[in-house]
């Protein structure tokens, strides 16, 4: 009887990947191998040991590159018969064909972002992502994967992940004087996005939504896109003016600690005033508590929530104006009443954050690491802050620079604001108007001034530029 002769092993000479990597350069040799035909399909690959020879690599990181090649389906392991290629390859299954060879055209370029930039003089309310230790952070996600392990990334927590809300309840109750737990608090992206929560929630068409004039315009504007009515409600020098506030109204939108834009603080007097008209009109009280953690002359007045007796207030916080902007992490602190509802929202709008960063926030919390952050960009912020003022013209009128990421500039009187900021664009400063930020108000000229995102060297060159136009 006459045998077939076995297939020759095809001569694989020693790839030059193997001196990038020995194991991953090894896969990819042989993966390369496998899709060019090289190693048909059903033809037998050399033995670990042949090969090591003929590479001048271990066994061991061939096995491992064999492994990995068995693992995603290119290979056969057959105790007894080697290694041999699969008759189908992973690549027929993942890969659909392509019906025609077009040419690739070039991609368009993004149009120039028009919302809020970082390093541009002088644009407000944005940190300096370049004071974050990235080094902490890559640590912290690491830890936090590792020791959760893979059923934190299976299961679903709508109000964010357990761990995460109990380490924002100890800080809250720690630095901003609030009594609250963790199932008090739900996980957002951010504080629009926490606002967007509560308008899809609580206003219906027709109702009152109460906003600070000036004030935080995409409040606004969230609100009127839920059909809400908005009344503009003056601040004075001691915050929003409450006297102002209508009988009747389904919540009103404040931000105590630091007012946007004008930056006073919300007096104590005012607070329980505010707090006695949501209980009396049976209103909600939104408190955006922005940039509180900055504070450069005093220490700052516990959050409104922690003087909310009577369960009205919907706290809103966020990581991303004191880590980086692109973390997208935020939270609210909201009442037992509303927390089902809002729940719903949240899962019918699908906009969970991520389990990932979630995780390296636990660990970034639980070891100082956050405090230590705030610590370090707080005297960043302050020395900044006062580099810039030095820069500016004796007589100038500045008024919220005691705490936050921006000042308000007041302009000689009869300057027209926009005006003005077209003379700074003209040099390269980028200046917000206040009247922008108004409603109904009538304010004396001004313009909003962030520091916080530039470096001492930026701050005195754009500075000296600022006091000419001045």
């Amino acid at each position: 009887m006459s045998r077939r002769k076995a297939p020759s092993t095809p001569d694989l000479p020693r790839p030059e990947t193997l001196d990038a990597g020995k194991q991953q350069g090894a896969y990819e040799a042989l993966r390369r191998a496998i899709l060019s035909r090289q190693l048909p399909a059903g033809s037998r690959l050399p033995s670990t040991r042949s090969l090591a020879v003929r590479w001048l690599v271990s066994r061991g990181t061939l096995e491992a590159a064999f492994d990995r090649l068995h693992d995603e389906g290119y290979v056969q392991r057959v105790a007894g018969s080697g290694t041999r290629v699969c008759a189908v390859i992973p690549e027929q299954f993942i890969a659909a064909p392509m019906l025609a060879q077009t040419p690739r055209r070039p991609p368009e370029p993004d149009p120039p972002h028009g919302g809020v930039q970082s390093h541009v003089p002088f644009v407000a309310r944005r940190p300096d992502a370049s004071l974050f230790d990235l080094k902490t952070w890559a640590r912290c996600i690491a830890r936090g994967l590792l020791a959760a392990g893979p059923g934190a990334l299976e299961a679903a927590h709508p109000a964010g992940l357990p761990a995460l809300r109990e380490q924002i309840a100890d800080y809250l109750r720690s630095y901003r004087g609030m009594h609250c737990e963790a199932d008090e608090v739900i996980v957002t992206s951010g504080i629009r996005h926490g606002l967007d929560l509560i308008a899809r929630t609580l206003l219906q068409p027709g109702d009152t939504a109460c906003v600070e004039d000036p004030g935080y315009k995409p409040a606004r504007q969230r609100f009127s896109l839920a059909g809400a009515r908005i009344q503009a409600i003056p601040v004075t020098d001691e915050g929003l003016d409450t006297e102002q506030l209508p009988g009747q109204a389904r919540l009103a939108y404040v931000t105590p600690a630091h007012q946007a834009p004008l930056g006073m603080t919300l007096s104590v007097s005012r607070r329980l005033a505010l707090l006695d008209w949501a209980a009396r009109a049976n209103a909600w009280v939104v408190e955006d508590d922005y940039d509180s953690e900055y504070n450069y002359t005093s220490a700052p007045l516990a959050a409104l929530k922690s003087l909310d007796s009577n369960d009205r207030v919907i706290y809103c916080g966020s990581f991303n104006k004191n880590l980086f902007p692109g973390l997208r992490v935020g939270f609210m602190v909201v009442p037992k009443a509303l927390r089902p509802s809002l729940l719903r929202t949240l899962q019918l709008t699908g906009q969970a954050v991520g389990a990932t960063d979630q995780l390296g926030l636990v660990e970034f919390l639980g070891s100082g690491a956050f405090v230590r952050h705030l610590r370090a960009s707080r005297q960043a912020y302050q020395a900044r802050r006062d580099t810039l003022l030095a820069c500016l013209p004796q007589g100038c009128t500045v008024t919220g620079q005691h705490a936050g990421l921006h000042f308000v500039l007041w302009l000689p009187a009869g300057s027209a604001e926009l005006e003005f900021c077209a003379r700074a664009a003209a040099v390269g400063l980028t200046l917000q108007p206040l009247g922008r930020f108004c409603v109904e108000v009538a304010l004396p000229p001004a313009v909003i001034i962030g520091y916080t995102a530039l470096t001492l060297a930026q701050i005195r060159f754009h500075g000296r530029a600022l006091a000419q136009l001045l």
